[in-house]
This record gives C-alpha cells, structure tokens and sequence, in this order.
C-alpha cells in the first residue's frame, strides 16, 4: 500500500507565515527584512497585473456559462442568489458601522499612523497591469453577455480556457508564494510597531463576522421553509454535514456532492437541487460578502478612511457580481474582489495583502456559510418551479 503523502493546507501556511514574519520582524537585522519586503514587493506588482486578467477570465466565462441553460429557471435561481448576497452584505455594513467604532478608535487608527515608517525593497520591479481594473469589468461583462447572446461554442471554449489558464497561475503561482509574501507584509509590520495594533482589532473582528454568518444563514433558512413549507430546525440539522465538509475543505466546489445529498434529506427535487446546487456553489456569495465587507471596513477604520454608504453600495453591489464564479480554491473570493477592492475603496497594495491574509484566516467559515445558503435558495426555486408546473397542467386541462 503506497503511502499517503502529507500535505500542509493553506490556512496553516499562512499561520507559519505569519508567526515567521512576527519573529523575523522583532529579532532579525533589517537587511534580512528587506530581503522579504523586496519579495513581497515584487509579488504585490504580480498581483496588481493579474488582477484585471483575472476579473476578465473569471467574470467573462461565469457570465458566458450562465448565458445557458433552463433559461427563465435560471435567471430566478441567480436572482434570488444575487438579492441573498446583497442582503448579507448591507447586513455586514450596518454591523460594521454599528459595531466596529468600538473596537477601532481614534487612538487604534493613530497608533498605525505613528508607526515606523515601512521598511523600502532593495529594488523594485514595476508590472503595469494591460488594462484598468473597471475597463476590465466592463469588457468581461460585454463579452460574457455577448457570447451568450450569439450562443458561440468556439468563443465559450476560449473564454473557458482563458479562465483556465488564470486558475492555473492562482493554483501554480499566487497560492504557493502567498505565506512568503506573507512574511513580508508581517516582517514589515512587526518591524514599524503596527503588528499588535492590528492583532488586537481583528481577533474582535473574526467573532463578527462569524456570527454575522450564522445570522444571515438563519434568516435565509427562515425565508426559504416558510415559502417551501419546511420545518425549520429540522432543516438546518440536516445541512450540519454540508456545513462542516465545507468547513473542512474550504471549498464550495469540493462541497457540492455532501449539499446535494443534504438537499435531498431536506425533500428538494432532483431536478431542481441538481441544478441549483451546483449553479449557487458559484453564484451565492453570502458569506465571503459578509467577510470581505467587515474586513475592508476594518481595514479602512485603521487607516483613517471615509467610509459612507455611498461607496459601500457599489462595493457591495460589484462585490456580488466580480465574486461570481470566483475560482474554486482557498481564497478564491479574495483574489477575485480584489479589483474592486482597489478601483471602488481606493486599497492600496500594503491594504490588499492584509485582506489576503485576513479573509483566508477565516476562509472556512465564509465557504460554509455560502455553500449551506445554497439550500434556502434551492427551497425557493423548488417552490416557484412546483407552482409554475401546477399552473401550466392547470391551464392544458381547462384548454
């Protein structure tokens, strides 16, 4: 019997970077830092050239796939997914708002404004990006729709590899090389003083978020029995194993098989849990919303950043549209609203790495509560589905 080779997941290198850029940041010369920093530097203007590549091979093939399909089904499965994760979202702001003034003070935000000054790369290598993060919004999403529009196999395909070659470089090179840019951000940190303010916001942080998923995924629960006649606590002990599979692989894609057998428990349809399922592993975002929205606006706290509603609605509105069909690794969501992150909130590349790290620390929790509000949206579509089929035998039987 061959042996089962041992492979370290991403949250526990991220953990290692961390813990490695807090010592070297406190006990090492700050040549070596800046060997790190160089590193991280370097990474950060990868990210920021791939960044709209990404937009544009995830969101154009995500549109271009959605294009297909059981047509009207499909437009009310998305819907409903879509108005879930913008309800999470504004969920989010409103507890942001409320909540998070306490934990970031005036004097939190001042203590990272008086910190050292960050340590410089020895050089720096500039990688202007081939377009604009909004001008690739736009072209994915006039692509997208107009592959589905003309229905053109040969464009779909190429849209589909594109999109395959981007998952290539966040499996091959962004997610190995994270945890060393990683060092380098928290090196960094550590070395200008800012690391324990930063520690002692985002332990606090982590528990809102947590519980604002368990929240939203009650009131979506809540929603989808009442409208499909269920009972609600028996449905969410039955979503339990989804939950924790999800919670263990951090992926909503390797979920899939467990939700569906959970949504059958639950006494969805087959053709209908069959079609939603897979279809809201990429198109409901609730939880990562739920993250990315209280992590950007702690972040922006710290920095002394307006936040208004204004801002936040497109954020979160685009957020919804820029997650979709995000790739299926750990931290998929991240790497995909980065973009957004940058062109709508004004993050700048030190801001971006500190949500990498922040959102994949708590990835697990965002990916379950995405995947087990998967179930409430199947309930629904289930429910309109049975009463369209009722209304249409109905009316063949009066004609």
């Amino acid at each position: 019997m061959g042996s089962k080779k041992f492979k370290l997941g991403l949250i526990p290198k991220i953990v290692i970077g961390i813990l490695i850029g807090l010592l070297i940041g406190k006990t090492c010369p700050t040549g070596f830092i800046r060997i790190f920093v160089t590193f991280s530097s370097i990474f950060g203007n990868f990210l920021g050239f791939v960044i709209p590549l990404l937009i544009l091979g995830f969101v154009t093939a995500g549109i271009a796939e959605l294009g297909t399909g059981a047509g009207k089904l499909l437009g009310i499965t998305v819907g409903i997914a879509y108005g879930f994760t913008l309800i999470s979202g504004f969920f989010a702001y409103g507890v942001g708002k409320t909540l998070l003034p306490s934990i970031i003070t005036a004097d939190t935000a001042k203590n990272i404004a008086s910190a050292a000054k960050d340590l410089e790369p020895f050089f720096k290598v500039d990688m202007p990006p081939v377009m604009g993060v909004m001008t690739a919004l736009i072209l994915a999403f006039l692509l997208g729709l107009g592959i589905a529009a003309i229905d053109s196999e040969p464009l779909r395909k190429i849209a589909e590899d594109f999109q395959a070659i981007i998952t290539k470089v966040i499996e091959n090179i962004i997610i190995p090389l994270l945890p060393i840019h990683i060092v380098g951000i928290f090196g960094n940190m550590t070395y200008t003083g800012q690391v324990s303010t930063v520690f002692s916001v985002f332990w606090k942080v982590f528990i809102i978020i947590i519980c604002c998923h368990l929240l939203i995924l009650l009131f979506q629960f809540a929603i989808g029995c009442s409208i499909g006649k269920r009972n609600l606590f028996k449905s969410l002990k039955l979503q339990i194993p989804g939950y924790l599979t999800a919670l263990g692989t951090q992926s909503s894609a390797a979920t899939i098989p467990v939700n569906l057998k959970c949504a059958e428990n639950m006494g969805t349809s087959k053709g209908i849990r069959e079609f939603v399922i897979p279809l809201c592993a990429t198109t409901h975002m609730s939880g990562s919303t739920i993250t990315l929205t209280t992590c950007a606006m702690a972040v922006m706290m710290l920095n002394s950043m307006p936040i208004t509603l204004g801002n936040f609605t497109g954020f979160i509105a685009m957020l919804g549209l820029s997650i979709v069909a995000a790739p299926g690794v750990p931290g998929g969501a991240v790497m995909a609203s980065l973009g957004v992150l940058e062109s709508i909130l004004g993050f700048g590349k030190p801001m971006l790495a500190l949500m990498i790290a922040l959102y994949i620390a708590q990835d697990s929790f965002g990916t379950a509560c995405n995947v087990s509000g998967d179930q409430a949206v199947a309930m629904i579509v289930d429910t309109i589905q049975e009463k369209s089929s009722n209304v249409n035998e109905n009316s063949t039987v009066k004609a």
